[in-house]
């Protein structure tokens, strides 16, 4: 996985967030030299996270901006650690809003299947299905970098969510638990057992591609 982490983890490098941008002006030095450094960090963990680039985007713009509101109750410590708290409460909060319109919306689906035009947009099978092919995929599918990007997303979230954080934003394992809410003993065990699971499908996706 070394020889390629960079270049899976740059594919995931964040776009411009005009609203964060507006308020770290608006907020001073402060913000920006404090908070602003791990834009890249906060996207790349809301990009894993969702499996979506523009939920992500829309997740890191709305972490910022609740960044900067609560900017003057921070009295100093971890900052990256303290954003990637408030990308990770932004995730859930979107993964609960998504649960809830999926539920409201889920009775409409016989209609569709009677005969209806079908929704173009199937956000459930781009977001959970690793292997769905598109004409993104297509073009970077022979990369080892787009490979390794998709074999993470499609680990189990908490393993997902603590390898991103351990390899790709060099956190340490406190750093990890204070953000997960979860004992340093069940981040080292979640973090082994995922580098075990993405080990094992690297070997069997090569294998695969070798025959």
């Amino acid at each position: 996985m070394s020889t390629v982490e960079g270049a899976a983890f740059s594919g995931a490098s964040a776009r411009p967030v005009p609203g964060a941008q507006a308020a770290s002006s608006a907020g001073g030095a402060g913000f920006r030299e404090t908070v602003l450094p791990h834009l890249d960090a906060a996207y790349n963990l809301a990009r894993f996270l969702t499996r979506d680039a523009d939920a992500a985007d829309d997740i890191v713009q709305d972490a910022f901006l609740r960044a900067f509101r609560a900017f003057d109750g921070f009295r100093g410590g971890d900052a990256r650690a303290w954003l990637l708290t408030i990308v990770r409460n932004c995730v859930r909060s979107w993964a609960s809003e998504r649960s809830r319109v999926r539920a409201l919306c889920e009775p409409l689906a016989p209609a569709a299947q009677a005969g209806e035009m079908p929704d173009t947009e199937t956000p459930d099978r781009e977001l959970f299905d690793p292997d769905q092919e598109t004409p993104e995929s297509a073009l970077v599918r022979d990369s080892e970098a787009s490979l390794i990007r998709r074999l993470i997303e499609a680990l189990p979230d908490s393993f997902r969510e603590v390898l991103v954080l351990r390899e790709f934003d060099d956190l340490s394992y406190k750093q990890i638990a204070d953000i997960t809410a979860t004992p340093i003993g069940t981040v080292m065990s979640r973090l082994a057992r995922a580098r075990q699971m993405l080990g094992e499908a690297w070997r069997s996706r090569s294998g695969e591609e070798r025959q």
